[in-house]
């Protein structure tokens, strides 16, 4: 008969018992996360960072090569906004591959096509809120603009103003506690309406211009002398405003990382950091770094698109094995782990969650059966076969996990790319980071869920 102490799930923080030299390595390793998100806040800048530290570890673009083999490792550029790699393994490819897919966008504000106008002596830039956000959270806080202007002469100027020290930041204003008294009769998620956030850009009138639009003629004279672009040149832009915040350690113990965007950054690092680290698997190891999740994960950069199945074929091809249906042959026998965050157990608003079913910050990788929304509408639920597979490949990895749901049953929901590869018929299991905070500006991990989701990645790929 079991013992009695071990019939029941044991339920600790992961910090339990820890060796000074394994807080040692985990804080090293969080200490490059952290500066990988300094780096990357955009998923331009995601992926070409993450192509950089590819390329180090001896990626090679897929259209460079002309055959492949067992051992070559090799990546896909979507657009600069999403990629795929791959390291071809040592077993026939038929048997299956083993993905691992995260995404690189995080909820954010975007410039309107025309976003330049002047009110009552400001000058402001109109804003489209992109993915699921409260509102009120981006107001009076510091800001910064990333992104890309393209001119008709197919010309690419970079743009990236509030992250130094010596750069002007912006913000979006708020209305003062003595003249908000009719606003904060509002509810909640219309405290601030979306045509509300617009972000200050200036107030100085240009010298040589006077009366109307004179402060809106100066914000163009600085961007005309800076990148050499006028007005129209926005609408062929895409200009995305972040917090300017820098990444840090949490708490005076230092466990946690507060920064902004690490839905779903953090599974996109330890998941390409993983495969970084492998170099002769078994079975196929692929990495997804997908774009448009947190809008659907429509359009060619995202999911839905067909350039995913398009690299796996090229793979196919160039190691001259392909035929008609053989990539939905390789899909049925294949394995993933949709890389994306979860809802960490928050005690202050503990009637959001089922305790029981929660996700805990400090306690290892969080496994999501099934998301959806209320009777599980547009879950993808992985079957028990599947999730005991993942269990025994953490268990003999020593890997600390939980399984969780996202908050109360019939309270809200949400979703992540598990159902696009499912319904490829893939087994998909989600399993990420629970995060404290998800989608405000500034977002909270435990660096041991950080650092055990790296563990659990690489025990995937080698299994």
């Amino acid at each position: 008969m079991t013992e009695p102490e071990k019939l029941l799930k044991e339920s600790k923080t992961g910090w339990e018992g820890i060796k000074k030299e394994q807080k040692e390595e985990i804080f090293s390793y969080c200490a490059n996360y952290m500066e990988f998100l300094n780096k990357a806040k955009t998923e331009r800048e995601i992926i070409k960072n993450a192509k950089e530290l590819a390329v180090q570890k001896g990626f090679k673009n897929i259209n460079e090569y002309d055959t492949l083999k067992a051992g070559d490792k090799v990546y896909y550029n979507n657009r600069n906004k999403s990629m795929y790699l791959a390291i071809i393994g040592q077993e026939n490819i038929e048997k299956g591959i083993h993905i691992i897919g995260s995404h690189a966008d995080s909820p954010r504000l975007d410039l309107k096509p025309n976003p330049l106008y002047e009110d009552s002596g400001y000058a402001y830039f109109k804003t489209h809120y992109y993915g699921g956000i409260k509102k009120y959270q981006w107001t009076a806080i510091p800001l910064a603009i990333h992104g890309i202007i393209v001119k008709p002469n197919g010309e690419k100027i970079e743009v990236v103003i509030g992250e130094e020290e010596t750069d002007p930041i912006f913000t979006i204003t708020d209305l003062l506690p003595h003249l908000a008294t009719e606003q904060m009769e509002r509810k909640l998620k219309e405290g601030i309406k979306g045509e509300e956030l617009n972000l200050l850009i200036g107030s100085m009138p240009c010298e040589s211009k006077k009366g109307v639009d004179s402060v809106k003629c100066n914000i163009m004279s600085i961007l005309n002398e800076k990148y050499g672009i006028t007005e129209m040149d926005f609408v062929s832009s895409e200009l995305e405003i972040v917090p300017a915040f820098r990444t840090r350690s949490m708490g005076l113990d230092n466990s946690m990382i507060a920064g902004y965007g690490q839905d779903d950054k953090v599974c996109v690092y330890t998941s390409l950091t993983a495969l970084l680290a492998i170099e002769q698997p078994k079975t196929t190891a692929v990495c997804i770094i997908s774009d448009k999740e947190e809008i659907g994960s429509m359009g060619n950069t995202g999911m839905e698109s067909h350039v995913f199945d398009t690299f796996l074929s090229e793979i196919l091809n160039k190691l001259g094995i392909n035929r008609p249906n053989l990539i939905d042959k390789i899909f049925c026998n294949s394995k993933m782990l949709s890389a994306d965050v979860d809802a960490g157990y928050d005690p202050i608003y503990a009637s959001a969650y089922e305790k029981n079913n929660a996700g805990f910050l400090g306690k290892g990788i969080g496994l999501n059966k099934y998301t959806g929304a209320r009777g599980k509408t547009g879950a993808s639920d992985a079957n028990a076969e599947f999730v005991a597979e993942i269990r025994n490949i953490f268990e003999t990895a020593n890997i600390s996990y939980e399984f969780a749901e996202l908050g109360r049953v019939d309270l809200g929901g949400g979703g992540t790319i598990a159902y696009i590869l499912a319904n490829k018929g893939i087994d998909v299991i989600d399993c990420g980071v629970p995060v404290l905070s998800m989608h405000a500006p500034y977002e909270v991990t435990s660096k041991f869920d950080v650092y055990e989701a790296y563990r659990a990645y690489s025990a995937f790929w080698k299994a």
